[in-house]
């Protein structure tokens, strides 16, 4: 079996076709570039074979590079990781070198062959890499495809060439959306931003690819960065418009990182000292920077929580064994608020057909026109059809007859966080649908096992958690009660699967995982504010550390009266054994003064009309004076971490988490955890349990017995062992 064949036509054409067998995406692995390179000096030697074509016998290009590569590469090298690496990478780039040059002679430019890439559809990374090598880029005109560089959202960056011959194609100001954001547009949009050399109708792909190969003149072979005279666009780290670029960008990085993401740095890096030295040079550069940031332990976290973790997560990795497919026809949505809607949105755009019930009828129509802003937004922008748009709004049936929920293999209610009426639903349900339907309730705190009391069938009672806005996190959570059978959890992974969003599996306890860990983490922050620390200290220092947004602008965007109703909920339920008090006092003296956060235009930080945010609310200073003497950096950003890692890891200890895989894909997704870290386990991976420790009993006797180690993180500190060693075995599957 191999992964590249060719086949030479009648007009001395050779198409080498990339088909990875049982693949549903093409992935370069170390054997695949093998064979391409032997297929390509194979054609360059043949004196018939007048141009070379390379396409893909699968619906789209390519999907990247398989990661496991990189271990590969490592393990081959064995005492020297990093020479396996650098040297592997190096392979790749003197293959597509070998394609870019064409065997011409190196003197005349003359001999070589026109080589021409024909992409189906989507192209990425080295999908890309290996198409910016050939001599002209035909892409298919396929709306859905999409092309660009994502490595830098899973803490690598483009390291097969493609960060150097972008940028020199480009210039580093025009290369920088698809470099340093990730950016992946479809075939028109690549073809504008000089990616793609031509968008061609899909069934004329291969022949008008062809055509130019035989056609090509010796001119159009020679890479502009091969001829004489070659300029990089918008000029050089030297030149008084590529140093303001360089600077700018720079800057830009910096900004956007808070220089906790070693990737983007080491990728400026790369493309700020290539563009000052000669084409091969570069390469060598991109290589050694590139080998630098896969040898680095914060890229490895992110490499294995945000793509293999999460891959694995979304191909079912914790699914129950020998349970038949539990795909969803038909869900029914209880109660058309803001999170319902957004249920019944996520659902109908996946093909399901939803029933949406509310109270009223206004309700319920409301929500469905929540799906509609949606789709006229993706019109606005060219994402959507109005054909698109009219087949999905088809599919929500908005009503108040609950009789419609009939057929209805799968419900989610998600009404109001109220035991009573959540009860009263499921009971009112359960007397009109199917016995076998699985009911499923959308409640962020409420425990599963109490609220399935009422159901005449808790086997097939769960919680499927939903983080706001529906439409726009990636997380859910799947909550298994004490009773919860294993069909209602394959039901439900089945179900998240369709609608394209990553899973995890967690068992009942109070705030599950994800608000279980976050909560601490908005409550540290202002309990800070109580202890006179700076606000702008308390949300720089989170930013700083790789938190997406501080914890007080964080309780700004979910509401202060939320979190007054949780801190009640809470007190009432744990009594004497509830921590928070001394948070109370600051949340509901905000409540009382009408700052209930951006929604009122009034929380911890000013607002405009508009909702744009402003500076801190001056009374902060006059209610809780800042201390003379503030904290340093690096308690501050220790006590914001260890309050939601701590937390990880006793949900780990106590069974909620059963997989540190979900624990660490769960806290990216979920709120946001420091992504460049790999999760709270990573973290705690790369700075060791032991200083883990010596962090948490500095903590502990300075703030209390929040910060007191676990025995589990003990246990591993004492064993000089890590998470990941102990809770997986070598293929990275749970242990």
């Amino acid at each position: 079996m191999t992964d590249f064949t060719c086949a030479i036509d009648v007009d001395g054409v050779a198409v080498i076709t990339w088909d990875v067998p049982g693949k549903s995406m093409n992935v370069l692995s170390l054997e695949g570039t093998q064979e391409l390179s032997d297929l390509i000096d194979k054609a360059h030697a043949d004196a018939d074979v007048k141009g070379i074509v390379i396409t893909s016998g699968k619906p789209d290009f390519a999907g990247g590079m398989d990661l496991n590569v990189i271990a590969q590469m490592k393990e081959n090298a064995g005492d020297d990781p990093a020479r396996g690496v650098f040297d592997g990478i190096m392979q790749l780039h003197a293959l597509e070198r070998k394609i870019e040059l064409a065997g011409m002679d190196p003197k005349t430019k003359k001999g070589g062959k026109p080589t021409a890439a024909a992409l189906p559809g989507t192209s990425l990374g080295i999908g890309l890499e290996i198409p910016l090598s050939c001599h002209r880029r035909f892409a298919a005109d396929n709306p859905k495809a999409k092309i660009g560089f994502p490595e830098i959202k899973v803490g690598i960056f483009p390291g097969a060439g493609g960060t150097t011959r972008l940028a020199r194609m480009l210039g580093a100001m025009a290369a920088s959306p698809f470099l340093l954001q990730g950016k992946m547009v479809n075939p028109k949009a690549a073809k504008s931003a000089g990616l793609i050399d031509e968008v061609i109708e899909p069934g004329q792909l291969l022949e008008k690819a062809k055509e130019w190969v035989l056609n090509a003149s010796v001119a159009d072979i020679v890479k502009p960065w091969d001829a004489r005279g070659y300029k990089m666009p918008g000029g050089a780290p030297y030149h008084p418009a590529g140093f303001m670029t360089f600077v700018g960008a720079s800057a830009m990085v910096n900004g956007q990182t808070m220089g906790v993401y070693p990737a983007a740095k080491a990728m400026l890096s790369a493309i700020y000292e290539g563009a000052m030295v000669p084409f091969d040079t570069a390469l060598q550069i991109e290589a050694r920077w590139f080998t630098n940031v896969l040898m680095n332990p914060s890229s490895g976290a992110m490499i294995r929580s945000l793509f293999l973790n999460k891959e694995a997560l979304e191909k079912g990795a914790v699914r129950p064994t020998g349970v038949a497919d539990q795909k969803v026809r038909k869900v029914g949505v209880l109660g058309a608020g803001m999170m319902g809607a957004g249920i019944a949105y996520v659902s109908a755009n996946a093909g399901i057909e939803v029933v949406l019930v509310d109270q009223k009828q206004a309700a319920a129509d409301k929500g469905k026109s929540y799906s509609e802003g949606i789709l006229d937004k993706g019109i606005a922008r060219k994402k959507v059809t109005p054909e698109k748009k009219a087949e999905v709004l088809d599919r929500i049936n908005a009503t108040t007859d609950f009789a419609a929920l009939k057929g209805c293999d799968l419900i989610i209610e998600a009404v109001f966080e109220d035991p009573k009426i959540k009860a009263e639903v499921t009971t009112k349900v359960e007397a009109i649908v199917d016995e076998d339907c699985i009911f499923a309730t959308n409640t962020s705190t409420l425990p599963i096992s109490d609220l399935a009391k009422v159901s005449q069938r808790p086997e097939q009672y769960i919680g499927i958690h939903f983080f706001s806005p529906v439409d726009k996190m990636l997380l859910v959570e799947i909550i298994k009660g004490k009773q919860t059978g294993d069909r209602a959890v394959a039901k439900a992974l089945d179900y998240v699967r369709q609608i394209r969003k990553t899973p995890i599996v967690v068992n009942d306890a109070r705030f599950f995982y994800a608000n279980r860990c976050v909560i601490p983490y908005l409550n540290e922050g202002m309990r800070m504010i109580t202890e006179g620390v700076a606000p702008a200290l308390i949300d720089n220092a989170a930013k700083l550390v790789g938190m997406p947004v501080g914890p007080l602008q964080l309780v700004d965007e979910t509401s202060l009266d939320l979190a007054a109703k949780i801190a009640t909920a809470t007190k009432a339920a744990m009594g004497n054994a509830y921590t928070d008090s001394d948070v109370d006092e600051l949340v509901f003296w905000m409540v009382d003064n009408d700052h209930l956060g951006r929604k009122s235009l009034a929380g911890f930080y000013d607002y405009d009309e508009k909702g744009k945010r402003g500076g801190f609310w001056p009374a902060l200073g006059d209610k809780y004076p800042k201390r003379p003497e503030q904290p340093d950096l690096s308690d501050v950003q220790h006590r914001l971490l260890m309050v939601q890692v701590l937390e990880a890891v006793r949900a780990l200890e106590e069974g909620v988490l059963t997989d540190i895989r979900e624990g660490d894909v769960g806290a990216i997704l979920g709120w946001g955890f420091a992504p460049w870290s790999g999760g709270p386990f990573s973290w705690l991976d790369i700075i060791g349990a032991a200083k883990a420790v010596e962090i948490c009993e500095n903590l502990e006797k300075s703030h209390g017995e929040r910060f007191s180690a676990p025995k589990l993180l003990r246990d591993i500190a004492s064993a000089g062992d890590t998470f990941y060693g102990r809770f997986t075995d070598q293929a990275g599957k749970a242990a």
